[in-house]
Protein backbone atom coordinates (compact mmCIF):
# COMPACT_ATOMS: atom_id res chain seq x y z
CA UNK A 1 0.00 0.00 0.00
CA UNK A 2 2.68 2.44 0.52
CA UNK A 3 4.38 1.40 -2.66
CA UNK A 4 0.96 2.32 -4.68
CA UNK A 5 0.75 5.36 -2.50
CA UNK A 6 3.94 7.11 -3.83
CA UNK A 7 6.36 9.35 -2.25
CA UNK A 8 2.99 11.41 -0.83
CA UNK A 9 3.15 8.34 1.50
CA UNK A 10 0.08 7.75 4.31
CA UNK A 11 -0.82 8.85 7.75
CA UNK A 12 -0.60 6.07 10.31
CA UNK A 13 -4.18 6.23 10.77
CA UNK A 14 -4.81 5.51 7.25
CA UNK A 15 -2.53 3.03 6.97
CA UNK A 16 -4.17 1.25 10.09
CA UNK A 17 -7.72 1.79 8.62
CA UNK A 18 -6.90 0.16 5.36
CA UNK A 19 -5.44 -3.04 7.02
CA UNK A 20 -7.34 -3.11 10.12
CA UNK A 21 -4.28 -2.78 12.36
CA UNK A 22 -3.97 -2.42 15.89
CA UNK A 23 -1.97 0.88 16.75
CA UNK A 24 0.83 -0.74 18.64
CA UNK A 25 0.87 -3.60 15.82
CA UNK A 26 1.28 -0.90 13.23
CA UNK A 27 4.05 1.31 14.81
CA UNK A 28 6.11 -2.05 15.69
CA UNK A 29 5.83 -3.00 12.18
CA UNK A 30 6.46 0.42 11.07
CA UNK A 31 9.45 0.49 12.83
CA UNK A 32 10.99 -2.55 11.59
CA UNK A 33 10.56 -1.49 8.29
CA UNK A 34 12.06 1.92 9.00
CA UNK A 35 14.90 0.43 10.91
CA UNK A 36 15.44 -1.48 7.82
CA UNK A 37 15.61 1.44 5.43
CA UNK A 38 12.65 0.62 3.67
CA UNK A 39 9.88 2.99 5.00
CA UNK A 40 10.61 6.30 5.94
CA UNK A 41 8.38 8.96 8.15
CA UNK A 42 7.82 12.61 8.50
CA UNK A 43 5.80 14.64 10.81
CA UNK A 44 2.97 16.87 9.37
CA UNK A 45 1.41 18.53 11.87
CA UNK A 46 -0.22 15.72 13.95
CA UNK A 47 0.45 13.39 11.70
CA UNK A 48 3.27 10.43 11.02
CA UNK A 49 3.25 9.92 7.10
CA UNK A 50 4.94 6.82 6.09
CA UNK A 51 6.46 6.14 2.43
CA UNK A 52 8.04 3.87 1.03
CA UNK A 53 11.98 4.58 0.53
CA UNK A 54 11.76 3.50 -2.78
CA UNK A 55 15.75 3.29 -3.39
CA UNK A 56 16.46 1.16 -0.72
CA UNK A 57 13.66 -1.14 -2.06
CA UNK A 58 15.39 -1.47 -5.49
CA UNK A 59 19.30 -2.05 -3.98
CA UNK A 60 17.05 -4.84 -1.54
CA UNK A 61 15.83 -6.45 -5.11
CA UNK A 62 18.91 -5.89 -7.39
CA UNK A 63 20.83 -7.13 -4.28
CA UNK A 64 18.57 -10.35 -4.04
CA UNK A 65 18.19 -10.90 -7.93
CA UNK A 66 22.10 -10.89 -8.28
CA UNK A 67 22.74 -12.45 -5.26
CA UNK A 68 20.15 -15.16 -4.86
CA UNK A 69 21.46 -17.70 -7.82
CA UNK A 70 24.40 -18.93 -6.08
CA UNK A 71 24.91 -20.30 -9.79
CA UNK A 72 21.84 -21.57 -10.46
CA UNK A 73 20.26 -18.75 -12.86
CA UNK A 74 16.95 -20.62 -13.19
CA UNK A 75 16.37 -20.02 -9.60
CA UNK A 76 16.51 -16.27 -10.52
CA UNK A 77 15.13 -16.25 -13.38
CA UNK A 78 10.86 -16.12 -12.95
CA UNK A 79 11.55 -13.16 -10.51
CA UNK A 80 13.69 -11.30 -13.22
CA UNK A 81 11.27 -11.30 -15.64
CA UNK A 82 8.61 -10.28 -13.25
CA UNK A 83 10.99 -6.81 -12.20
CA UNK A 84 11.27 -6.31 -15.85
CA UNK A 85 7.70 -6.97 -16.56
CA UNK A 86 6.83 -4.11 -13.83
CA UNK A 87 9.71 -2.15 -14.23
CA UNK A 88 7.58 0.68 -15.25
CA UNK A 89 4.69 0.89 -12.67
CA UNK A 90 3.13 4.32 -11.80
CA UNK A 91 2.30 4.69 -7.77
CA UNK A 92 -1.43 4.60 -7.15
CA UNK A 93 -3.81 7.04 -5.07
CA UNK A 94 -5.20 5.39 -1.77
Amino acid sequence: MLIRAGPDGLAAGRIADLTGSLPSTLSSNLSSLGGAGLVQSRREGRSIIYSANFGAMGELLAFLVENCCDGAPEICAPISDTLNRVACCQPERV
